[in-house]
């Protein structure tokens, strides 16, 4: 079968033709319909001696919608034929953090190995995959696998940021979205369906502040601290939630710039920023979080959302084939929303 892989550290990912695995007990394989770029993926492919766990060659792609065509002894609660999403943060399935579905927050799974596709296991940017358990698929019935797949990242992600600060958006309460990129779009849509606060959008590009007003921002400006005043003035003098898509320096600290008491700092993009954090730093009582992913209960409920129609996912579609053409576009930052593989 066709597989992306990263081969060798220092190179770009390939294409390249790799056996078709075979499901071993409680495993799923799962003919792959979607996959997904992700500036994770380009973090890994830069940073890749930083992950020294990690074995080469390594298909990629963390983010996966496909048919199951054949499962492991042991396996009886998912449909032969049925369309699932991949849930990628796998953990022990056996700690209290994981029984409640945070299995992201798994403390187990880095000493036991366990790893997510893409991230160290075999990933989704092929033909086919390997699920090593059926907790980790979720139906998503008769969406669109193209713009289902984003969802297992780009929709899961902020929505989990965003969960964490529903008490703070209150009516005459602001969101302030930095980076309106594949997350941040969908995080603006989210905002705008799950509380009555004032959504201000921040970004470097005015094509993106653009997409960030059509989808319901209430305020679009350029991201950069000599738009400090103007920023605060959108914002009404300041924010109770500001969400980093972006995570590099600029970013952390224009963010900063923008707490008020108690409010939340939640830092989602990969950057190599750091927030500077103690007593006198931020305004009291604001807390800064990194949060990682989401859980199984945030991703059928991100599921529902798009079965409803109430997400609008921007996806430019790439074959199997010209997958590292999508690779290129997303290195560049000139991908339109998020980055599909189709196999």
């Amino acid at each position: 079968m066709k597989a992306v892989q990263l081969v060798e550290a220092g190179q770009d990912p390939r294409v390249v033709e790799i056996p078709k695995p075979t499901p071993g007990p409680g495993e799923i394989l799962l003919k792959v319909t979607a996959a997904g770029w992700c500036h994770s993926d380009v973090f890994v492919v830069e940073n890749i001696a930083a992950f020294p766990h990690f074995t080469l060659p390594m298909t990629l792609g963390h983010e996966g919608v496909g048919i199951v065509e054949e499962v492991g002894p042991g396996v009886s609660d998912v449909e032969i034929g049925g369309a699932y999403a991949v849930y990628g943060p796998w953990g022990c399935g056996h700690c209290p953090v994981c029984v409640t579905g945070r299995e992201q927050y798994c403390p187990n799974a880095a000493a036991r190995g366990i790893m997510p596709p893409g991230l160290g296991s075999p990933g989704c940017l092929a033909e086919y995959v390997i699920v090593d358990n059926a907790r980790h698929l979720v139906p998503i019935g008769d969406l669109d696998p193209v713009k289902a797949v984003p969802l297992t990242d780009a929709g899961l992600t902020p929505y989990h940021a965003i969960k964490r600060s529903w008490p703070k958006l209150t009516p005459g309460a602001t969101a302030v979205v930095i980076g309106v990129g594949g997350l941040g779009h969908l995080a603006i849509q989210i905002l705008k369906m799950v509380s009555p606060a004032r959504v201000v959008a921040l970004d470097v590009s005015e094509e993106k502040l653009a997409l960030a007003r059509s989808l319901g921002a209430d305020a679009a400006l350029i991201s950069s601290m000599d738009n400090l005043d103007a920023i605060k003035e959108a914002a009404g003098g300041g924010a109770e939630v500001v969400i980093d898509f972006v995570g590099a320096q600029p970013t952390i600290d224009l963010a900063s710039k923008l707490l008020k008491p108690a409010s939340d700092l939640t830092i989602v993009g990969v950057g190599s920023g750091v927030a500077h954090v103690s007593l006198l730093t931020q305004p009291y009582g604001a807390s800064v979080l990194a949060p990682y992913w989401g859980t199984r209960e945030d991703l059928y409920e991100v599921v529902e959302l798009a079965k409803e129609g109430r997400l609008d996912v921007h996806t430019e579609v790439f074959s199997l084939d010209d997958a590292i053409s999508g690779y290129e576009k997303l290195h560049a930052g000139t991908v339109d929303g998020r980055a599909v593989v189709v196999p």
